[in-house]
């Protein structure tokens, strides 16, 4: 399918010479790219984890054994599959057995709590999850609140190579220890199956077929009130996406770029701008599942020479901090992709100069797929989120009218089209229709466009929390510190963290005679979500800033914030 021709634009006067306006996709599911390439490139390295390599080859027959293993168990076309993964090869080879058995993958962060877990799946309709072993604590506690059936249990072993296939129990006991999770126990039930097991299953002659407008992926993000929504990403729209990726990280030849993997594979940035991305150019991915472990990361780098590096703002600065870069040789980086949030332009010029490649910001959101924005690697980078991809379009509106567009050079709320933007949220059909408006997604940014049709995000019309790369949503939050018998009013804001982008910072009024303290209200939370929406810091106030009709004004906190940061500096 040929993309979709653009009117003239502002930004095709700026328009990378190497990179073409509008591509041809082809009309195929989102697994048919790895058979594609298994078929082409066999032979090439898909995989490498912790220095044991998967050819195409490999990965592909490893992924048709265990898709029928998915089938024999019970998984039928149209069933929600959870992963519940961190970077292993587990998760490439779920993903795509999870398809070719005709279901629909369910992206999971694996460190939500139990009552986060049990939101999403309930949502989903999830009745088979494929997990880690080292996330069953909280899986087993979820599982009798929720509709699932059956669970796949992995090893992060069964992909290591001697000796680390050797020592990594004694890894997982010392971290489940520190954790408080050990012993592991998982019994021995009709209900639970190993990833060994099923991966040795005789593959099927068929696969289960599938339409490119059928959904391939339901990418949770959070909404206005807090609950859970799954983005219903398409086949097209996957494919789409990866495609446009490809040709914006073009290279002489196929298959030439190492990718590291450190970004999550459950975060539809990693999903797309890694996993998809890489297989769709015949491309190795180097995996890492931890991208906190700075050290271990650079050490990843000089050792396997990624040329690719995708990642979040966060892990950047966190390598310059490194005590000991210096150590390191970074040079073989051509290009990074930063996305998820802001990136610092002093960043981006010490990130230069570590490494001689380019490293551009990006800009994406769930609902397409997730990138719509770039600045070239060849050509004008500026400070902001760049230019629209390949057959995707880009205009300012009036937040309040989106049928409205606003003048030249005044900020609006950006709305998107193309061919990776979302079918719709699953079983939310108001909130579909509150941001798909005659083929435009609207994206909840307001921003600007120079005259060379770069765009700048300003402002969010949501009251999102970017921390860490990760959507934090108040009302989520908020709902849980009304959980606490001491607290009678709360309120969330995200507050500047040079580091994450933006923490959270929690507002509460106590009810009258009671009393908490800072510590325990962050204790309270720690149970209750995951790690990244944790208010970092709590202030007890007398009372919240509200409108006239009794609405908690965050602005309003927020700009407090600011003027109370401005003071003490």
């Amino acid at each position: 399918m040929r993309g979709a021709a653009i009117v003239e634009r502002p930004w095709f006067a700026r328009w990378p010479a190497d990179v073409p306006r509008s591509l041809d996709y082809p009309d195929i599911a989102v697994q048919e790219l790895l058979r594609r390439t298994a078929r082409e490139h066999g032979d090439r390295p898909a995989l490498t984890f912790y220095g044991k390599t998967l050819t195409y080859r490999d990965l592909d027959a490893t992924v048709d054994r265990f898709a029928a293993g998915l089938r024999t168990i019970g998984v039928k076309a149209g069933d929600r599959v959870s992963l519940l993964l961190p970077n292993t090869p587990h998760f490439v080879v779920a993903f795509f057995a999870a398809l070719r058995a005709g279901a629909i993958v369910v992206q999971t962060n694996p460190i939500l709590t139990p009552r986060e877990l049990e939101a999403l799946w309930n949502d989903a309709g999830v009745e088979t999850v494929v997990a880690l072993d080292l996330f069953w604590h909280n899986l087993v506690k979820t599982k009798p609140r929720t509709g699932i059936k059956r669970v796949v249990v992995c090893d992060a072993a069964e992909f290591l190579k001697t000796p680390l296939r050797q020592l990594y129990p004694i890894k997982r006991r010392k971290d489940l220890k520190k954790a408080g999770h050990w012993p592991l126990t998982i019994p021995r039930e009709s209900w639970i199956h190993r990833f060994a097991d099923l991966a040795r299953t005789p593959p099927e002659s068929t696969e289960a077929s599938a339409d490119p407008d059928d959904v391939a992926v339901l990418q949770y993000t959070g909404g206005t009130t807090g609950t859970p929504k799954g983005a219903m990403l398409t086949h097209r729209n996957l494919v789409a996406n990866a495609m446009q990726t490809a040709a914006w990280f073009a290279t002489k030849s196929q298959g030439s770029e190492r990718v590291l993997g450190a970004i999550p594979l459950f975060h539809v940035y990693g999903l797309t701008a890694v996993m998809l991305l890489s297989i769709a150019k015949a491309d190795e991915v180097i995996l890492y599942p931890n991208p906190r472990e700075i050290d271990a990361i650079l050490k990843l780098i000089d050792k396997s020479k990624p040329s690719l590096f995708p990642g979040v703002p966060t892990m950047y600065i966190a390598i310059l901090r490194h005590p000991n870069l210096a150590k390191y040789d970074l040079r073989s980086v051509r290009a990074c992709i930063s996305g998820a949030a802001p990136l610092p332009n002093e960043v981006r010029r010490q990130f230069e100069a570590a490494t001689g490649g380019r490293l551009v910001e990006g800009y994406g959101l769930t609902e397409a797929s997730p990138v719509t924005h770039c600045n070239p690697i060849n050509g004008v980078v500026k400070e902001c989120i760049g230019i629209p991809f390949p057959d995707t379009d880009a205009k300012l509106v009036d937040p309040e009218d989106p049928s409205k567009e606003v003048p030249p050079k005044e900020a609006g709320e950006l709305a998107v089209r193309g061919p990776q933007v979302m079918k719709g949220y699953w079983n939310h059909p108001a909130e579909t229709a509150a941001v798909l408006h005659d083929g435009w997604l609207l994206t909840g940014d307001i921003a600007k466009m120079d005259e060379d049709g770069y765009f700048y995000i300003v402002d969010r019309k949501k009251d999102l929390i970017l921390c860490s790369g990760y959507n934090v949503y108040p009302r989520e939050v908020e709902e849980v510190l009304f959980m606490h018998p001491a607290v009678a009013e709360a309120a969330v804001i995200g507050i500047p963290d040079a580091y994450r982008g933006e923490s959270v910072k929690g507002f509460i009024v106590l009810k009258a005679g009671a009393t908490a303290t800072e510590s325990e209200i962050v204790a309270f939370c720690k149970e209750r979500l995951a790690a990244f929406k944790v208010p970092k810091a709590v202030e007890f106030v007398q009372d919240l800033p509200k409108s006239l009709v009794g609405k908690v004004l965050r602005r309003e906190l927020r700009e407090r914030e600011l003027a109370a940061s401005r003071t003490k500096a």
